[in-house]
């Protein structure tokens, strides 16, 4: 078990490295195959925040704070709240929507559609919302995240940045809730939790050197295959 934990880890960590989504997304699945999901999401919460915090300090230089203080503080405060509201309502029905939202989006990149949406001003606040609420009903504020941010314009530098401090903001804020309420349970997973560390830990540090590979006008595409990815895991789950 410790052994597919890490593994899984390590490529989540580095589709992560290169979209800015993917280890809730992957990781808490698998675990979830070996505990209660409710632990699961609590044990993935550590991994998580030590990856994009990792990442974070690799990619600080490039963050793009107009867009953090709208779009971001936005999408945390509303990833938050899908969060709390998503332990009453929990939808099959809903995931299935989200998934074909994440299709639509992924599709829409691989077309250039997304190339004629632009959220500026008060509609970057709506889309960070939104879109952060969206997720967190789901568990899957990452990818929605990154389907938003495809309307934003943005750099390749600054989507991984700012996506990517966004992602902390949320850990931060949901990781003492999971720490404070789950800490027996969690203390008895220390092996699986150390093997996910070191998992995300190389494959931020593999998937970041591949990223560096992908070219500015290629990256967005990429980004739009992995949402669509994602898409089809969330229908066939």
């Amino acid at each position: 078990m410790l052994g597919a934990v890490c593994l899984v880890a390590l490529a989540a960590a580095g589709i992560a490295a290169v979209a800015g989504f993917g280890i809730g997304s992957l990781l808490t699945p698998t675990l979830a195959i070996y505990y209660p999901a409710k632990l699961a999401v609590a044990a993935v919460s550590i991994p998580h925040l030590v990856a994009t915090g990792y990442r974070l300090w690799l990619v600080r230089k490039h963050i793009d704070y107009k867009l953090l203080r709208s779009f971001g503080l936005t999408s945390a405060a509303g990833g938050l709240l899908g969060a709390v509201t998503g332990t009453w309502l929990t939808s099959r029905t809903l995931e299935v929507v989200l998934a074909a939202l994440l299709l639509f989006v992924g599709l829409g990149g691989l077309a250039g559609w997304t190339k004629n949406l632009r959220f500026h001003g008060v509609w970057a606040w709506v889309a960070g919302g939104v879109s952060g609420f969206l997720g967190g009903l789901v568990g899957n504020q990452g990818g929605l995240r990154a389907g938003a941010m495809l309307g934003l314009g943005t750099t390749k530098a600054s989507f991984i940045a700012t996506a990517t401090a966004t992602g902390v903001i949320v850990d931060l804020a949901r990781m003492p809730v999971y720490v404070a309420t789950q800490w027996d349970e969690l203390s008895k997973l220390w092996l699986a939790i150390a093997a996910m560390v070191c998992g995300v830990l190389a494959g931020t540090y593999f998937g970041m050197s591949l990223l560096k590979r992908i070219p500015e006008d290629r990256f967005f595409q990429v980004v739009s295959v992995l949402l669509v990815g994602l898409g089809i895991w969330l229908l066939l789950k």
